[in-house]
């Protein structure tokens, strides 16, 4: 029987994906054996997904087989879905098998947060995943087509976006570009086009800088966006959102970018969560289980000021390296590494050469902005797969 430690980890998202390859990398042959399980055989890149949502990039790229990330020789890939995780039988039940493990990582990523809004799962949409910014993305032109068939209809015109945070600025920064283009390709006027996005918070982007905040306000209003900031969606309906005190805003379109909590499956298993999030101990492992690390959404880190870090990318990369860190060093009965996060800076993209962010302690807005922001995603491409993967999915211009 072998006595060779099994990791098995949950999902391939940031914090999965990196935590696979650090492993790859770090881990001699037969020190572990190394399991990654995905219900997409894919990695996608959640930090482009507002693009294709919008109609303004291919979904294809934002997405990277994980046949071309991973070692098969290192790590074995399991295409499949996390039914269930039972730590107390330290097992995986997948729809198609189980799986055992020494050490767990669970990287599942979020669910959408709906707040306990009425109506919201019910009738918004989410980008959350390549098929939902297709859905997104069809839908959309499907209301200029059917605009055209039903001229009365300026519901079908009017888009209304949930949540003015990252992933809202960032979806209406692209569909603002996008609505003149549909415009001319139906043959619709576009001064029936309207586009709202509307957020509970007295200001859009919560926490990022005043200035810049102002900023980007001022070039996505010009773009034709109206906010509706400090104004809570109170229902969501077949035929729009009810908004503030009673007031009806009709629209064949809402997409919901409000918030995201942690995934169900592990509070199911039993672990201590806050809205399906884990606090991690100082290793990212669930306190009073050693062997389990939890990474990305569904985790939770507190800074040194007592508020918990808003879950990107950024910081699920960064989970990832310790992560992987951590895996190694309790295989080869090491001392652990406390996970400490290093804010790189911030950038928000506003459309098409609109930008805003913050990096090396500078503030940067417009056409340079823009252009940090490629370079971002260009090191992102280059950390998981090399220049060829840059050159092949890089964005340039």
């Amino acid at each position: 029987m072998s006595n060779i430690p099994k990791i098995v980890i949950l999902g391939a998202g940031y914090g999965g994906i990196l935590t696979a390859l650090r492993l790859q990398k770090e881990l001699n042959y037969n020190e572990a054996d190394v399991t990654l399980v995905n219900k997409h055989d894919y990695h996608y890149i959640t930090t482009h997904l507002h693009m294709p949502a919008a109609g303004t990039d291919n979904p294809e790229n934002a997405r990277v087989n994980i046949s071309k990330l991973i070692d098969e020789f290192k790590i074995d890939f399991v295409k499949s879905t996390v039914i269930q995780i039972r730590p107390q039988d330290r097992k995986v039940i997948l729809e198609d098998g189980t799986l055992s493990y020494d050490y767990l990582v669970i990287g599942l990523g979020g669910e959408p947060e709906t707040f306990g809004i009425p109506g919201l799962s019910d009738y918004a949409m989410n980008i959350r995943s390549i098929n939902s910014v297709r859905l997104i993305r069809e839908h959309i032109e499907y209301q200029f087509a059917r605009y055209k068939r039903e001229p009365h209809r300026t519901d079908y015109l009017t888009f209304v976006v949930g949540g003015a945070g990252f992933t809202g600025i960032e979806f209406v920064g692209e569909l603002s570009d996008r609505l003149p283009q549909l415009c001319k390709q139906f043959d619709v006027d576009p001064t029936l086009v309207k586009l709202y996005n509307i957020e509970a918070a007295p200001t859009a982007l919560p926490g990022f800088d005043s200035e810049l905040v102002e900023y980007a306000m001022q070039v996505l209003t010009k773009k034709g966006v109206t906010f509706r900031i400090g104004t809570a969606i109170k229902e969501c309906k077949p035929d729009g959102v009810v908004v503030g005190e009673g007031e009806e805003i009709k629209s064949a379109t809402v997409i919901w970018t409000g918030g995201i909590r942690g995934n169900r499956l592990i509070e199911e298993a039993g672990i201590e969560t806050m809205r399906g999030r884990v606090k991690v101990d100082e290793h990212l492992r669930v306190p009073g289980m050693d062997n389990i690390y939890v990474l990305g959404d569904n985790s939770l880190v507190f800074g040194p000021e007592g508020r918990p870090y808003p879950p990107t990318a950024q910081i699920a990369m960064q989970q990832g390296v310790t992560c992987a860190h951590n895996l190694v060093a309790s295989i080869r009965n090491q001392p652990l590494k406390a996970f400490a996060f290093s804010n790189k800076g911030t950038v928000a993209s506003l459309g098409k050469g609109e930008a805003i962010g913050i990096a090396f302690g500078k503030k940067y807005k417009g056409r340079t902005a823009a252009w940090l922001k490629k370079l971002i995603d260009l090191r992102y491409l280059f950390i998981i797969g090399g220049i060829p993967l840059v050159l092949r999915k890089g964005k340039f211009f």
